[in-house]
């Protein structure tokens, strides 16, 4: 069993209690059993450590997290004067380390509960994000001179100080290593492990990064790891005076809320909020090209989680769909022809169902809970994936699985009314698109360089 303390100010620190880690595929093998062994294991209790106990990692104490922040306070005045060439070179050598131990990784992503592979495609994001050519380009950034009129103009992008990274439960250990790229102008980082996926998070920062910061000389307290209660950690790094930038992955209305905050407090928020990502299949789309991207739903907020079809080519495409639809099934997420999540918002899989059924929306596969291998029961750990038409852009429009962020395999295809005027049509299925209150991006399917470019330009 892996045991990791806290890393803060350059030591390991225990602090007060510990969290475990238990494979997710035990619980799916025996949730009773598997809970009340990891409940046992924190509460201290009498319990059988068993090989599906991969790790524990140390719970802090609000004092470890202000110890914390003011070490990485100390450390970002100095660390920020170190050679540009320095901070650049620790990001590309995190990034060959975390290349040679991406395996390791994706073992640990997979016992945190990602099927391998989302934990593949999680791991080649992080490789990609930080390599050198990557790291290069941000370099032209941070330094830059123009020539007018005769002048010298010199652009320097300052570090801010200490940077302090929330990252999202559901995606720890990859959203968590952007505040890697922090490091670039000179910041400190604190890094908050979620208490219940903190092994993917303490990995990459207290194996890969941590030694690689004391090979170059970066001062103790460059990087900071602790694990504790969100919110209060949260509260303190918004009211603490040395804190200059929170980054947040998390829903709308506490990203929101926590903006507010910052903004109060004089702080900068980097927040990473709800993706609602619209997918227009237009009439002359390869439609089994964009079937087969579609299918590609996990409980991430990059993926599309709504698709409009031009209803010339409903049919066919929903036909081309569901046929793919109907090979997805749940599993272990070792299995490495899986991709289906266990579901932890389960009511509100069901609410959204049926607001769409009550809205006239036909269920056109799924609709129920399954356990690991697929068959019905009330207490099944995964939905069904499911796809719901919905006729028309006044019904789909007060739909929330239409309209809201959705963590859960359920789909609408949203199918617009016939006008026979192709140019009314778009013009429509843009305002309905951009209408929409959430990011991250939209994407349209067709070979018509005109309708993609009229797209890309509006949405």
């Amino acid at each position: 069993m892996l045991s990791y303390p806290q890393y803060i100010d350059g030591e390991d620190v225990e602090g007060g209690r510990w969290t475990y880690v238990v494979r997710a595929s035990a619980f799916l093998r025996d949730t009773d059993a598997t809970f009340n062994l990891k409940r046992a294991l924190e509460l201290g209790r009498p319990a059988e450590i068993t090989d599906d106990v991969i790790a524990r990692c140390a719970m802090g104490t609000p004092e470890d997290n202000e110890r914390a922040v003011r070490a990485a306070h100390r450390a970002s005045r100095e660390f920020r004067l170190m050679p540009q060439e320095t901070r650049s070179r620790i990001v590309i050598e995190y990034n060959e380390t975390l290349a040679e131990r991406s395996g390791e990784l994706i073992d640990i992503l997979i016992a945190e509960g990602h099927p391998r592979r989302l934990a593949q495609w999680e791991v080649s994001g992080m490789l990609r994000g930080t390599d050198e050519a990557t790291v290069r380009w941000y370099e032209t950034q941070l330094n830059q001179e123009f020539e007018v009129d005769g002048r010298r103009l010199q652009l320097v992008r300052k570090a801010d100080g200490v940077v302090c990274v929330n990252p999202p439960q559901n995606a720890a250990g990859s959203n968590s290593s952007m505040g890697v790229l922090a490091l670039l102008v000179g910041n400190a980082l604190v890094v908050k492990a979620p208490r219940s996926t903190p092994l993917s998070v303490m990995f990459v920062f207290r194996e890969i990064l941590a030694p690689i910061l004391e090979k170059h000389g970066a001062p103790t307290g460059t990087l900071n790891v602790v694990c504790g209660n969100a919110g209060g950690i949260l509260k303190s790094w918004t009211n603490s005076p040395l804190v200059n930038a929170i980054m947040f992955f998390g829903d709308s209305p506490t990203g929101l809320k926590l903006g507010e905050d910052c903004l109060r407090n004089g702080k900068k928020a980097v927040l990473e909020l709800a993706g609602n990502d619209g997918f227009v299949v237009w009439h002359d789309a390869d439609l089994d090209a964009a079937a087969r991207v579609l299918l590609r739903v996990s409980q991430i907020c990059m993926v599309p989680k709504y698709t409009i079809v031009h209803p010339a080519v409903a049919e066919r495409f929903t036909e081309i769909f569901l046929e793919r639809v109907s090979r997805i099934r749940p599993g272990f997420p070792e299995d490495p022809d899986i991709l289906l999540s266990p579901v932890l918002k389960v009511d509100g899989f069901f609410d959204f169902m049926e607001q769409a059924r009550g809205a006239g929306g036909k269920i056109l596969c799924g609709g129920g809970r399954v356990d690991v291998e697929g068959e019905p029961s009330p207490r099944g750990m995964f939905c069904e994936p499911t796809v719901i038409r919905i006729d028309g852009f006044e019904t789909a429009n007060g739909l929330s699985c239409v309209r809201e962020e959705t963590f859960f395999p359920l789909l609408p295809i949203v199918v617009p009314e016939s006008t026979g005027d192709d140019e009314r049509l778009l013009e429509e299925i843009i305002e309905f698109v951009e209408a929409n209150e959430y990011g991250l991006r939209n994407s349209v399917w067709t070979t018509d360089t005109a309708v993609a470019e009229t797209v890309s330009a509006d949405c």
